[in-house]
């Protein structure tokens, strides 16, 4: 085993310690890639060989310090690639790690029995598709023709689909940073049902992100709303913005039409969470002119409100409906 694949059980909103627990992995393994909101893959081929054990006994180390440090336990899947890892995981329970045999009949059984919806990037429309040909299970999607798969789902895609039914993986660990992301939170003092306090919190997540965006001179492609409910359960949505935009009217824009697209009726929320994803720096980033006079004065607004903000405090200026 090579690749593990770890979700933290963070408890509601406490996201924002998945930085200090990637940094926590890293000191196993430089090869470390980030699954925001509370997972990451970790290479550990070098790290097997520099302590001189295998990777199952370095999940159980890692479970371990997780829990002694931040009193966070996780889910651990162990596989010879990624993709493999990340189906283990699925699998894996609490206290102990899902393995994935790194030998070929080893993997073919593991794949054998699931269904091909398991399988990542195999969509509702693929998967409907293949099952209607019988082709319900990734041990039968492995021995059916080549050109049988690609007549139903494409070449490339039957091709790929194929590969990866037989336990082919091709991924890798690409490390990355949590610094890529920036993530925000507004947790509710008691289970929320008023839609206007869930429009304030989602107004000063926004506002804050396009704060903090700007003071570190970067934009966002995309942003992700979670919604944490009163039974634990949660929902994501994510958009990719029109244009790369540290703007806090438009992540405003943006976040406010994912929540209403969820059309919660009545649901009791526990808190919000809104991330910034991909980011890049500001300088390289394609702003679309407008002659629209109010999107300038706005944005001339934000700069001084930026400056006000940075010499006296984060809360020296606020949308009105947040200072009441």
């Amino acid at each position: 085993m090579t690749i593990l694949c770890v979700r933290f059980q963070l408890p509601p909103m406490y996201e924002a310690a998945l930085p200090r627990l990637l940094g926590m992995l890293e000191e196993f393994t430089p090869v470390v890639q980030a699954l925001p909101p509370d997972g990451a893959l970790a290479d550990l081929r070098g790290a097997e060989r520099y302590f001189g054990r295998g990777a199952v006994e370095l999940a159980s180390v890692i479970r371990v310090r997780a829990l002694a440090l931040y009193g966070v336990d996780c889910v651990i899947g162990a596989a010879p690639g990624p993709m493999l890892a990340r189906m283990a995981l699925r699998d894996a329970r609490p206290g102990a790690t899902c393995v994935v045999p790194g030998d070929p009949e080893g993997i073919a059984e593991f794949l054998a029995g699931k269904p091909v919806a398991a399988l990542p990037g195999v969509g509702a429309a693929t998967a409907r598709t293949l099952c209607e040909y019988g082709l319900d299970t990734l041990g039968r999607v492995a021995a059916a023709p080549l050109s049988t798969l690609q007549r139903l789902v494409g070449a490339k895609t039957g091709r790929e689909l194929r590969e990866k039914a037989g336990g082919v993986d091709r991924g890798r660990v690409v490390p990355n940073g949590v610094s890529r992301s920036l993530v925000t939170e507004r947790p509710f003092e008691r289970d929320e049902l008023d839609p206007d306090r869930h429009r304030r919190a989602l107004l000063s997540a926004a506002e804050e992100l396009g704060s903090r965006l700007r003071a570190l001179d970067k934009v966002c492609r995309t942003l992700t709303l979670t919604v944490r409910y009163a039974d634990r359960s949660a929902t994501t949505r994510s958009r990719t913005l029109p244009e790369p935009t540290a703007h806090s009217a438009s992540l405003t824009r943006a976040v406010y039409g994912m929540y209403e697209a969820l059309g919660l009726q009545r649901a009791r929320v526990r808190a919000l969470a809104l991330r910034a994803e991909g980011l890049g720096p500001a300088e390289q980033a394609a702003h679309q002119l407008t002659f629209d006079p109010v999107d300038e004065k706005v944005r001339r607004i934000e700069e001084v409100a930026d400056r006000a903000r940075a010499k006296f405090g984060p809360r020296a200026v606020m949308p009105g409906t947040l200072a009441a």
